[in-house]
């Protein structure tokens, strides 16, 4: 009984400290966001001002400026739509790829898998040269097309599902086969049901990486109408703000929002999914 009294007094200081520097470092990342939900709900000379509150509430003025003074809702459809059909087609390339890596035995299968880590490790800043090169080859820039198709296949997306299809026992693929099911019918109806965690988390990764992205569709497209939030936000800073951080920090929160939510509302499945292909079965 004194021994395990000891252990606990022993580990409510490594406790104490790990709570403390958790609150730290989530304190860092979050006064950015606070910094800039304050600065959008003050006036122009205000906004340099040491201050944490503003003195004059100029948040209507400022983001009724953001929505209208620049088409941000048309940059908000247009990286829904980007983000929805490069998840789309992730989903549909990378699940069934990495049920061939994680459950099917054929020669090359680990040299396969190996590419998709050397594929984890290049940076998208490295194909962007020959990327471009295609793109117009194939005339597809400032198209959405331009947008989607250098993100199709996601090597992520197949370590990730692959490495959680693994922790789904055999048995449960050899019964599908028993029940009549082809390949594809035990991915779409077994294995991704099953790995819906993963779908989860992979799904937030990717939509916020893409909804976030600024280098592939600066060089990409041109159109405005085109043009996804990020890039959006800079063409409205150089051209319509100036030097009205108001508006602009207003349009980064409307940015930001979406985002926000989604993760709230999911960060149990996102949590899930990222720790389910570690456990061992």
């Amino acid at each position: 009984m004194s021994a395990t009294t000891s252990t606990r007094r022993l580990s409510r200081p490594a406790a104490v400290l790990r709570h403390v520097v958790l609150l730290f470092t989530g304190a860092l990342i979050l006064v950015p966001f606070l910094w800039m939900i304050l600065l959008s709900l003050k006036p122009s000379g205000e906004i340099f001002h040491a201050s944490f509150w503003p003195a004059q509430f100029f948040g209507a003025e400022n983001y009724k400026k953001a929505l209208t003074e620049v088409p941000l809702p048309r940059y908000l459809w247009n990286g829904l739509i980007v983000c929805a059909v490069i998840l789309t087609l992730q989903i549909l390339v990378c699940a069934p790829c990495a049920y061939g890596l994680a459950k099917l035995r054929f020669p090359g299968r680990d040299q396969l898998f190996k590419m998709v880590l050397v594929g984890l490790l290049l940076p998208h800043q490295v194909l962007s040269l020959p990327l471009f090169i295609l793109g117009y080859k194939l005339n597809i820039l400032n198209t959405y097309t331009a947008l989607i198709f250098p993100y199709v296949v996601s090597p992520f997306g197949i370590f990730l599902f692959r490495q959680f299809f693994k922790t789904i026992p055999d048995d449960v693929v050899h019964a599908a086969r028993l029940d009549g099911l082809c390949e594809l019918a035990i991915v779409w109806k077994v294995m991704v049901p099953m790995a819906l965690p993963a779908v989860i988390a992979f799904s937030i990764f990717s939509v916020v990486g893409h909804w976030n992205d600024l280098f592939w569709p600066l060089i990409a497209v041109r159109d405005q109408s085109l043009m996804p939030p990020p890039l959006g936000i800079v063409v409205f800073k150089n051209e319509e703000a100036g030097n009205d951080y108001g508006p602009l920090m207003a349009a980064a929160t409307v940015i930001v929002l979406p985002l926000a939510s989604a993760f709230v509302v999911a960060q149990r499945w996102f949590v899930d999914g990222l720790i389910g292909g570690a456990v061992k079965q």
